[in-house]
């Protein structure tokens, strides 16, 4: 399936809590956008990949993506290397998606910045003619993103462009929400982690209406780029 936008995340919740709202509302405009996660987040302190996998499912009808995918690998030890960027590569050209959102380059957990950095490497090199890969036995067509953007996590970064997703927050919450063995539970019984206290809630909530405050707006979700974003004209910018 071709895709608009192709959402990254090296764990399952990644996606949701970087750009969950932006995904929200480019579904809203029609755009067909799926999610795909580097790792079952087995590694987790609370709830297991089993679950994980669950939540992540739920989440995904509640944003109403087109599909979710989940690459296996490693998580904690999946690295930059080209068994793990051939593998992205097939995923890139199997869905071919025009943007690329992931993880952030630099974060509080090195899954983030690795991933992030994978990501980028492979989607450049998804569109190199002489890297040969195959899908059901045929060969791929090349493919390279238009557009890598990289979503904020943990840790405050310099957005390079924020969007306004005011009317999509509710389901952003609602989505992150899913996944109950990580966050929130006055019920659960797990170790307390950094995103499980009722606190870590607000903070996403204050991220995002600061983000907005900067571009006259109640709420936004930032990015990252690597390289100068165009734009058609000034009036598509804020």
């Amino acid at each position: 399936m071709k895709l608009d936008i192709l959402a990254i995340g090296a764990h399952p919740d990644d996606v949701e809590l970087g750009c969950g709202a932006t995904i929200a509302k480019h579904i809203f405009l029609k755009k067909k956008v799926g999610i795909l996660d580097l790792t079952r987040g087995e590694l987790g302190t609370r709830g297991t990949a089993k679950i994980r996998d669950k939540e992540a499912s739920e989440s995904s009808k509640i944003l109403g993506v087109k599909l979710r995918d989940n690459l296996g690998f490693a998580d904690g030890f999946f690295t930059n290397d080209k068994k793990h960027q051939l593998e992205l590569i097939k995923k890139i050209r199997q869905y071919q998606p025009d943007i690329v959102l992931c993880n952030a380059l630099y974060d509080r957990h090195p899954d983030h910045g690795r991933a992030g950095r994978l990501i980028a490497e492979a989607c450049f090199l998804a569109g190199l003619l002489k890297i040969s890969t195959k899908q059901d036995g045929k060969g791929q067509k090349l493919w390279r993103p238009k557009a890598v953007y990289h979503y904020i996590q943990f840790l405050p970064v310099e957005p390079d462009i924020v969007i306004d997703v005011t009317d999509f927050m509710e389901t952003k919450i609602e989505a992150i929400k899913t996944f109950k063995s990580q966050f929130y539970n006055p019920k659960s019984k797990e170790p307390e982690t950094v995103i499980s206290s009722p606190q870590f809630f607000r903070n996403v909530l204050e991220r995002a209406s600061d983000l907005g405050r900067i571009i006259g707006v109640e709420y936004g979700e930032g990015f990252t780029a690597s390289r100068y974003i165009g734009a058609n004209n000034l009036f598509d910018l804020i």
